[in-house]
């Protein structure tokens, strides 16, 4: 029988078979502007065929994000993601999104790094440069029970390709921006 988690590894197989536009120049000059690797940028890919459009398949081990659009196609984005230990396994559906969303360090993020979050730990409004946030929010839920694991923008591109903060999945804002506009209330997130 196929499952699902076969078909996001398969995605993510394929997926490096074939990518529209590679720069074959990027292992000469490596990073683009702006500190992120090349490969990192969004780009359509081939993925397994049987995904249906409108998903987000998130492959961990590889810090890409998926955005599949049917018929073997997908739109991938390079992705920062938490440390070992604080990433969410599983499905979620986006149930919230919110354009330059206000951010407050939930009390397990100052409990762990009070060095780090306390100094925010009454929030930050949308828009400062210092929201752990960004541009754009997709906020992921198991059932109705917000998880307070997101999808969100960063204004650190370098990061991307690295997993070291708290556990959401963050793109830059640029990325995350354009993710926004095509993914729905209720689009199914796996993240694997």
């Amino acid at each position: 029988m196929l499952t699902r988690r076969a078909l996001a590894f398969g995605a993510m197989a394929t997926a490096f078979a074939g990518p529209v536009a590679a720069n074959p120049l990027s292992r000469l000059f490596g990073k683009p502007k702006g500190g992120m690797p090349e490969r990192f940028l969004p780009q359509e890919v081939d993925v397994n065929p049987d995904l249906p459009a409108g998903e987000i398949h998130v492959i961990k081990k590889d810090f890409y994000l998926y955005w599949t659009l049917g018929n073997g196609r997908a739109r991938r984005y390079g992705i920062a993601l938490g440390a070992e230990d604080r990433n969410y396994t599983g499905v979620l559906t986006v149930r919230r999104k919110r354009e330059w969303p206000s951010w407050i360090p939930t009390p397990e993020m100052v409990r762990l790094e009070p060095e780090v979050y306390g100094p925010y730990a009454k929030g930050l409004p949308g828009g400062d440069p210092r929201n752990a946030l960004g541009a754009r929010a997709l906020y992921l839920y198991s059932g109705n029970v917000d998880t307070y694991y997101r999808i969100h923008g960063t204004p650190q591109p370098e990061t991307i390709g690295t997993g070291f903060s708290s556990g959401c999945v963050r793109l830059t804002n640029d990325h995350v921006t354009e993710l926004y506009d095509m993914v729905p209330i209720g689009t199914k997130v796996y993240l694997f």
